[in-house]
């Protein structure tokens, strides 16, 4: 399995917040830290990330033996993140709706890649079938209610979607996936849901409710490999 701490814009552009959640996320056992790259990154906007920030990043998530990735949301932030070679990208939902182009471009870079599927509307997948390429299942709602999941998928282990991008509020739906057989898991990340400054905050999971996440996940998905 696979535990995604989407940090995202929850550092608010502070250094130490920033440190202290990737730390906070290895201890909580997310196996990625990810953040995103050209969303409202212009310059004195909450997530301008240039390349002082990228290796900072780079350098706290190794002392924290921990995987650092990113969203891709624009052409220059491809172009500025190829030169540090990333094991794995992400490509968000609103960037295959708003601009597949740049989408595909991600593609072929031939990186591990996990595509979230949530403003994907049509039935054939994005791409064509591809062991690089991961499709996570979302519902791009902040937060998402119980009553917005009528499509959330029975089975993902035989399906081509093999994880999720959750952002329902507590961890039982990442749950239910787990138990349907996700192998991939995005939440949100924060330290502190009461922040106000962006709305992901109250969304997200704190480091005690992830960890409960990750140590549940792990035991159902280990009692699923026993029972199948």
């Amino acid at each position: 399995m696979i535990f995604i701490a989407e940090i995202g814009l929850n550092y608010n552009s502070n250094v130490g917040l920033l440190h202290e959640l990737i730390r906070q996320a290895k201890l909580a056992g997310a196996d990625i830290v990810k953040f995103q790259l050209g969303w409202r990154g212009k310059k004195n906007e909450i997530n301008h990330i240039d390349d002082k920030i990228i290796k900072l990043i780079i350098k706290i998530s190794q002392f924290y033996e921990i995987e650092p990735m990113f969203s891709i949301f624009t052409n220059e932030a491809l172009e500025m993140i190829k030169k540090y070679n990333f094991r794995r990208y992400k490509i968000a939902s609103r960037t295959l709706v708003e601009n597949f182009s740049l989408a595909k471009k991600i593609i072929a870079e031939k990186k591990e890649t996990f595509v979230s599927l949530g403003f994907w509307k049509k039935k054939k997948l994005p791409f064509k079938k591809d062991l690089k390429i991961k499709y996570l299942w979302c519902k791009s709602i902040y937060p998402t209610a119980p009553w917005e999941l009528k499509k959330f998928p029975k089975k993902f282990r035989s399906s081509d979607i093999l994880g999720l991008s959750d952002h329902s509020i507590g961890i039982e739906l990442s749950l239910i996936a787990i138990s349907r057989g996700a192998q991939i898991i995005e939440r949100h990340f924060t330290l502190d849901k009461s922040d106000t400054t962006i709305r992901d905050h109250a969304l997200s999971l704190t480091p005690n409710e992830f960890k409960i996440l990750v140590d549940n996940g792990k035991a159902i998905f280990k009692l699923l490999d026993k029972i199948k």
